[in-house]
């Protein structure tokens, strides 16, 4: 139990299936979490995906609430509040600030169309100069072209646009605001200068009125409402930190915040994520290049879009085998540790919702090869966690080609629950991981930003120093990392096969 103290920072993290809210101690210690699930996000239409941004705000009152209860702490003793979520999204508002239609959120993959439209306008080069990063299908700049494109009659009242987690600042403070961090992945910033682009902007034809203010992820935006206190059972006047994407804030959590520190997260997706003192820019925008959480840094990212998404998938489709009561990932996981390093020769490519790192290609598909009548469930099953570790390892490579220095690998969300995916993911990545000793994900940096925020640290780099501890190193098994690496070398040849086949 974590030792109390009078002072306490609470994390917001807006993710896709759902709200969490923790309380952190002035030692770094968690004291309380809730959570609380968001309604199924909707596709109204193949490789499309909206939730209801009034959803969150519901689900984040309950969540706030139920960590207050946990602590039975007084409201008083919060400090400071910190916000993260989920990337990309498109929140559209009106000009009474109510919603205009349902959120587009990241892994939406409907706007191709603007993506290469904007791209002849703009210019590839010079889009990839100023904003770091490609047009990709995930940004919210394409889903405000989409709308505007599809949809005039709601683009007429357009009014404002809000990233997912800055629609519950809104809703908490009153305020429209957010961070540098999260902004870099909207596509309409100017990275390397940690500023709206006035370029993109007017090659857009988007109001630069209609964009929220910038801050530092540690600045206060603003402070929790009457309105909004009545509500979640927060304190009136408690300050809200401008806090960061889901990415940064985790990286932020996990101790990644100087060059040299990498992380591997596994979630719905698969983040390689690397900290660095300029804006890295990859020709091929293979990688995303944006701000980091903390003045005067950047980060690279690269991103696999059905990472934890794929096994979830197949638990979903074909079961998780024998109910024990325990959780299904645990069966899973111990399932496939009844086949071989190498899966016996099965391969996945885990492309079910398109490909980002390094294939910028929305229509790839996923595809499960090299299947004997020999081959059971766990080599299915093996083979899946592999070709999840196989494609976060194409980040690596890239940053091996741009001279992006990895001394340290951290890894974190599920992937870094499961004993056998650490395992294959040292053996893939053929070099020492990490587990932080306190992984509470994007909720926990949020956290530490809002303490940062309240000044009880002087920086996120001290505040990292100081609260985020190692509690466990796991080498690579030199016989599975061998055959893992021919089979990575076999793995990079299925993606253009693939390609071929669909087109």
């Amino acid at each position: 139990m974590a030792t109390r103290h009078s002072i306490y920072f609470l994390g917001i993290d807006i993710g896709t299936g759902g709200s969490r809210a923790l309380l952190m101690d002035a030692g770094g210690g968690v004291l309380s979490c809730g959570a609380e699930d968001h309604a199924e996000f909707s596709s109204p239409s193949a490789g499309w995906a909206e939730q209801d941004p009034r959803d969150w705000w519901r689900a984040c009152r309950l969540a706030i609430r139920k960590t207050l209860q946990q602590s039975r702490i007084d409201a008083t003793e919060i400090a400071c509040v910190g916000l993260t979520g989920q990337m990309h999204g498109a929140v559209v508002l009106d000009a009474e600030k109510e919603v205009v239609r349902p959120a587009i959120i990241w892994c939406d993959q409907r706007g191709e169309d603007e993506v290469q439209q904007f791209s002849r306008k703009f210019g590839a080069e010079r889009l990839l100069r100023v904003a770091c990063s490609p047009a990709l299908t995930n940004f919210t700049l394409t889903k405000l072209l989409w709308i505007r494109q599809h949809e005039p009659e709601n683009w007429g009242r357009v009014r404002s646009v809000l990233l997912p987690k800055d629609y519950v600042r809104l809703c908490l403070t009153g305020e429209l605001a957010t961070d540098v961090a999260d902004a870099s992945g909207t596509l309409l910033l100017d990275v390397a200068n940690r500023r709206w682009s006035d370029e993109i902007l007017r090659e857009a034809d988007i109001p630069r009125e209609w964009l929220p203010a910038l801050f530092e992820s540690a600045d206060i935006t603003g402070s929790v409402s009457a309105e909004a206190a009545e509500v979640t059972g927060l304190q009136p006047g408690t300050p809200v930190v401008a806090g960061a994407g889901d990415q940064a804030a985790g990286a932020v959590g996990m101790g990644i915040v100087r060059p040299g520190a990498v992380s591997v997260t596994i979630g719905t997706s698969g983040v390689v994520f690397a900290a660095t003192q300029r804006p890295v820019l990859d020709p091929g925008g293979r990688l995303h290049t944006f701000c980091h959480a903390l003045p005067g840094c950047w980060h690279v990212m690269g991103v696999t879009q059905a990472a934890g998404l794929s096994l979830r998938w197949f638990r979903d489709r074909f079961g998780a085998g024998p109910d024990d009561g325990r959780d299904p990932y645990v069966r899973l996981s111990e399932e496939a540790s009844q086949a071989p390093p190498g899966a016996a020769g099965v391969f996945w490519a885990p492309y079910l919702m398109g490909e980002r790192t390094p294939h910028l290609d929305p229509k790839a598909r996923g595809a499960l090869l090299g299947l004997l009548a020999t081959h059971t469930r766990a080599h299915i099953i093996r083979a899946i966690l592999e070709g999840v570790a196989f494609s976060l390892r194409d980040s690596f490579s890239i940053f091996e080609e741009l001279g992006i220095p990895v001394e340290t690998i951290r890894l974190g969300g599920g992937g870094a629950r499961s004993p056998l995916w650490r395992q294959i993911q040292a053996d893939v990545y053929g070099r020492e991981v990490e587990i932080v000793a306190t992984e509470e994900g994007a909720a926990y940096g949020s956290a530490i930003l809002a303490g940062v925020g309240a000044r009880h640290w002087n920086s996120v780099e001290e505040a990292c120093d100081v609260i985020v501890g190692v509690s466990q190193r796991i080498q690579p098994v030199t016989a599975s990392a061998q055959v893992l690496d021919r089979n990575y070398q076999i793995y990079r040849r299925i993606y253009p096969a693939l390609r071929s086949i669909n087109g």
